[in-house]
């Protein structure tokens, strides 16, 4: 039996303590604020707030490399500082802070931190046995009550494997088994013993929503929905509740007389979501049906934040751009269920070319591993196409794009003075499949580097595994 200490250390303790180079100390970590309940407001107490704090970390300069600023930039030959989890310069020259680690980026490229819109790691947690799977409470077709961050297990070992991937902040969601899944947690891809740990402060929560075949699936010999329509319904349904549940508590949040409505967890996630203060992430394949879901959201006035999967979106990208929703896609899944067969490869930079935002994301604990060539696949398969896509608006499908559709984009997701210092250090372009992460910053925080082992974090579960994991990616 290993000793519960060692356990806890492998993949907390050793990196917490090794952000700085020998010889130097740590700068003073800077308690992150906890969230308060802003996304709620039918309780006055703190509904599971964030417990992130920033790990400690030298100033980093990383210079003499190709920076890929993901705001239209590209630099080569240049140079990117940070400090206190910040970054502080981008240019071809940048004065070295006081105290700073150098970092000789020749032959390397910088991108900002990569960002999965759309992940189950965690939920569905390695080795993938019925104990792990977490993901879908598949026991009534409308369960907005329940939260992703309930059943995330921060031991998983694919995280390590994503970290090692340029990964940096994740949506971890509920699966697509209900009409509407629940809420999304929104988190800094580390090291952590809890998921509080590692909730993004004052992120907005998602909630899960899904069209078509996988709802009629499971509910079909249940009691319905059976049909297209009876999802339709379902939805209807569902927000009609969540509006009289509103309108009650809107009223008493007024005056505060006599005394507060009954609390359903149910209605309160939905009622967030009328008021705007939660983000709809709506798995979706079929053209037809993104347009329904778009005249649901006008009927009960929310916004849906991103389509996901979406495969047929090349067919409506004019209206999705209209409407301002994000695409979540896949650079070339297609042909797995009926819903699926009109997949393309252009899928991405058809909404590119419309005026859309395009997202790519993985929704698989291998594909989080290669974001990157995902977007390298997509972007290549558009300009063979003869659609104009450039570098700098492939780079932003799995950077600022993603960061927009969690609401996040003022913090993260572009190299630029001020942003939170999630940052990608590559062994060359990160489009070619021969490029691999050698180091990852995560607000500052030298999470992990390729040629160190004591910054390629592993979780218990990974104990005694040789080669270490993530150090052969």
């Amino acid at each position: 039996m290993r000793q519960p200490l060692l356990l806890l250390l492998a993949f907390t303790g050793a990196c917490a303590s090794s952000g700085a180079r020998a010889g130097q100390t740590p700068a003073p970590a800077a308690a992150a604020t906890p969230a308060a309940s802003a996304e709620s407001t039918s309780v006055g107490r703190l509904q599971y707030p964030s417990t992130y704090v920033r790990h400690p970390n030298p100033p980093v300069v990383i210079r003499n490399a190709t920076i890929m600023t993901a705001t239209g930039q590209e630099i080569p030959t240049g140079s990117i500082a940070f400090k206190d989890g910040r970054i502080v310069a981008v240019g071809a020259k940048v004065e070295v802070p006081t105290g700073a680690v150098v970092v000789d980026g020749t032959g390397k490229f910088v991108t900002p931190g990569l960002i999965d819109d759309h992940s189950h790691i965690g939920v569905y947690a390695a080795p993938g046995t019925d104990a792990e799977s977490d993901g879908n409470e598949a026991t009534t077709p409308v369960t907005a009550e329940v939260w992703a961050e309930h059943s995330f297990w921060p031991q998983d070992p694919q995280i390590p494997l994503a970290i090692a991937g340029g990964i940096t902040t994740i949506q971890a969601l509920p699966g697509s088994a209900n009409l509407i899944g629940g809420r999304s947690a929104i988190l800094k891809l580390i090291p952590a013993r809890t998921v509080q740990e590692m909730k993004f402060p004052g992120a907005h929560y998602g909630l899960k929503m899904a069209c078509g075949e996988n709802p009629k699936r499971v509910y079909g010999r249940r009691g319905g929905p059976s049909t297209r329509m009876g999802n339709m319904a379902g939805y209807r349904a569902a927000f009609i509740q969540a509006e009289g549940y509103r309108r009650k508590w809107d009223a008493w949040n007024k005056d505060h007389k006599g005394d507060p409505p009954d609390r359903n967890l149910r209605l309160e996630s939905l009622a967030e979501v009328l008021r705007g203060n939660m983000y709809v992430q709506n798995h979706c394949y079929r053209a037809d049906e993104m347009a329904q879901m778009l005249d649901l959201a006008h009927e009960f006035g929310f916004k849906i934040r991103s389509f996901h999967h979406a495969v047929e979106s090349y067919k409506i990208a004019d209206l999705l751009a209209k409407e301002g929703t994000a695409v979540s896609v896949w650079a070339d899944w297609w042909g797995f269920k009926e819903e699926a067969m009109d997949g393309i490869q252009q899928n991405a930079a058809l909404n590119q070319q419309a005026g859309g935002r395009s997202i790519i994301h993985s929704d698989d604990p291998s594909g989080i591993q290669r974001l990157n060539q995902e977007a390298a696949k997509a972007m290549y398969a558009g300009q063979r196409a003869g659609i104009a896509v450039t570098r700098d608006q492939a780079l932003r499908w799995i950077t600022v794009n993603p960061a927009w559709a969690i609401g996040l984009d003022s913090v993260v997701g572009t190299l630029e003075p001020g942003k939170m210092a999630d940052v990608v250090v590559w062994s060359g372009d990160p489009f070619s499949v021969y490029s691999k992460a050698v180091q990852v910053y995560n607000d500052g925080w030298l999470v992990y580097d390729r040629a160190d082992p004591a910054h390629q974090p592993r979780t218990d579960f990974e104990l005694g595994q040789v080669p270490a994991p993530g150090s052969d990616r």
